[in-house]
């Protein structure tokens, strides 16, 4: 086993070498650096659990004003956000709308998907009052959706400059904020990534490719701990530079689907999956909304075999879906079966071996789930963690965990310091 650790000049460094079962204990505080070398042996520990709950940061997702949220059968809420409500003027920021809804989500026991967008079919765009009074910013009102819909002026340099410091801004509060699970962004109606009805024009009602690539670089250097997400729909190569440029490709955005499960999804979402990189899941979450096509979508998105011929389960193994935004699904399924459903979706650990000694353990878990954990979560033995995290690991992977803790009955968890009060991670174990 690799060593990740050497000396530490200010006490006791422990190092686990589990193959030999052995605890060395290196004393750095003589110029000597003195090694010690204990040997114990590490018994096989009974360990017996079972995952119940919906696990955190995965599952079916209602909005966050649904009324239907005081439930476990959900992790995850989503609400929509403005731009405008944030700022008014220049340079000023007041996260307070922002603050009511984690706040409110946290005390359901959940966290939060959040989306911020310029245009909304039938409302005013949500520019920022001050950028709408300068004299020589023009906006588009045109029908989308057949209403009156406001498009921002995407030539004007101060809207590029604000919303990329918009994100800087949220970032310093929020990136590693526990209370928020995931982010999507993006351009065009809803901030899906496309204007498929209303005035489109590159530049002008839609940023331009330039500005899109400086614009995605600017979130991926800005966002270290919260996983972001875009549409699907940025796989387009008239509207947006992402197709095909290799350099892009591995930014580290997600991706989540607006339309799953609809009736042409293998033959157009999916194509733009792979076009965007259908292995991104290993590295970036996967997620979406049930397709809202025809009200069939809705109403059978949970049925054995979906609405058009495949069931969600298979969906959400096929594209590793760690969430979905299912908001109508009460109106159909009892909250056993969405929460059967949430079940279906992300990580699921699984411990096939525990083992501890006085001092030490070793633990090796796998996951059965169909995606990672995009945040970290570390195997703990009576509190202590190991020195490495569960993020990353693929369905189907074990990887094995050294931890210096052991005695006589060893208490093994999952700890994670992005969850809110009142979650906590389950694990599988019969041994």
């Amino acid at each position: 086993m690799m060593v990740k650790s050497l000396y530490n000049r200010l006490g006791w460094m422990l190092l686990l070498l589990s193959a030999a079962q052995a605890v060395v204990l290196i004393a750095a505080e003589s110029p000597q650096r003195e090694l010690f070398i204990s040997v114990e042996t590490l018994r096989d520990v009974p360990l017996k659990s079972h995952i119940q709950q919906v696990q955190p940061m995965t599952g079916i997702v209602f909005w966050e004003d649904s009324g239907r949220n005081e439930t476990e059968a959900i992790q995850l809420e989503y609400s929509y956000m403005r731009y405008g409500d944030i700022v008014s003027r220049k340079g000023e920021y007041d996260w307070a709308p922002v603050e009511k809804k984690l706040q409110a989500i946290a005390g359901r026991k959940h966290q939060a998907i959040l989306r911020f967008y310029f245009v909304y079919p039938g409302d005013p765009s949500t520019v920022p009052a001050y950028i709408k009074a300068l004299p020589d910013y023009k906006e588009t009102t045109a029908l989308s959706e057949k209403k009156p819909t406001g498009f921002p002026d995407w030539s004007h340099q101060e809207l590029k400059r604000f919303t990329k410091e918009f994100y800087t801004r949220f970032a310093e509060h929020y990136d590693r904020d526990p209370r928020l699970a995931f982010l999507q962004t993006g351009f065009g109606l809803w901030a899906e990534y496309h204007i498929y009805d209303g005035p489109f024009k590159l530049g002008v009602t839609f940023p331009d490719k330039e500005f899109q690539v400086d614009f995605l670089r600017h979130m991926a250097l800005t966002f270290k701990s919260t996983p972001w997400s875009i549409s699907i729909d940025a796989a387009n190569e008239e509207v947006t530079p992402l197709a095909g440029n290799a350099e892009l490709l591995k930014l580290p955005f997600g991706l989540f689907d607006d339309s799953f499960l609809c009736k042409q999804h293998a033959k157009e979402n999916g194509q733009n999956w792979n076009t965007l990189d259908r292995k991104r899941w290993q590295r970036e979450p996967a997620g979406g909304e049930f397709s809202y096509y025809n009200k069939g979508d809705q109403k059978h998105a949970l049925a054995p075999e979906g609405p058009n011929g495949l069931s969600f389960k298979a969906a959400a193994r096929n594209f590793h879906i760690s969430y979905m935004i299912g908001n109508d699904q009460p109106l159909h399924q009892p909250m056993a079966r969405i929460r059967e459903a949430g079940l279906a979706c992300g990580y699921k650990f699984r411990v096939t071996q525990f083992q501890a000694g006085d001092h030490s353990a070793s633990v090796t878990i796998q996951n059965v789930g169909v995606a990672p954990i995009y945040h970290d979560a570390f195997p703990a033995v009576n509190g202590v963690r190991a020195n490495h995290s569960l993020e990353g690991l693929a369905p189907g992977e074990n990887a094995t965990f050294d931890i210096r803790s052991g005695g006589s009955s060893p208490r093994f968890s999952i700890e994670s310091d992005r969850l809110v009060p009142g979650q906590y991670i389950e694990f599988e174990a019969s041994l």
